[in-house]
């Protein structure tokens, strides 16, 4: 008897929190209806981009391909014709791919790029039902023409806003041990503070 009046009380427990819970407003998405605000510096699939002739904006320099710490990107770059050229440079890449299997999303492909040809989107829907799927090619990542941007990757701004400036102490020119820029440590050239 006493096993049966232990069972109803755990049920008990269990219901009250079940309909205590009932009554709250869920915290989870319904997802791809209802998506989540992503920050502006998500770094999401990859965009190769043009110029507003149309042209690419990639000249095959391999930097992005260099700098990739996954392998992720390989390239095959080939000679610009004068009479139909593709870029602006001497070269541009004939073959473009990027494996989003292997991507670890790090933006050191669009800092490399020396025209800002590739940028990581804010899109973060990336699946697929295959590998292949996966394996973005260069038609798979180029803008259509006509659209030519620049990305809307937000970088780095060279102010820092408000609420982070109360945060960062100023630089006072003298090391004290402890709160200084970190552009002043490791210079030898600075005055010691007398504390």
């Amino acid at each position: 008897m006493d096993k049966v009046v232990d069972d109803l009380i755990a049920l008990g427990k269990g219901l009250s929190i079940t309909f205590r819970n009932l009554l709250e407003k869920p915290v989870t998405k319904q997802y791809p209806e209802e998506k989540r605000p992503v920050p502006n510096r998500t770094r999401g699939r990859h965009v190769l981009h043009r110029y507003e002739d149309g042209l690419e904006r990639c000249v095959g320099c391999l930097l992005c391909q260099g700098t990739c710490p996954a392998g992720a990107i390989y390239i095959e770059p080939e000679e610009n014709s004068k009479e139909n050229p593709v870029s602006k440079g001497e070269r541009h890449a004939r073959v473009f791919d990027v494996d989003l299997l292997r991507c670890i999303y790090c933006g050191h492909c669009e800092l490399a790029c020396p025209t800002n040809a590739i940028t990581l989107e804010n899109n973060t829907a990336i699946a697929g039902f295959s590998r292949d799927s996966l394996l973005m090619h260069k038609e798979d990542l180029l803008e259509p023409e006509g659209k030519a941007t620049l990305g809307t990757t937000v970088y780095w701004d060279p102010e820092p806003p408000e609420e982070v400036k109360k945060k960062v102490p100023a630089h006072t020119g003298k090391f004290d041990g402890s709160a200084t820029s970190a552009a002043a440590v490791g210079r030898g050239d600075l005055e010691l503070s007398e504390s």
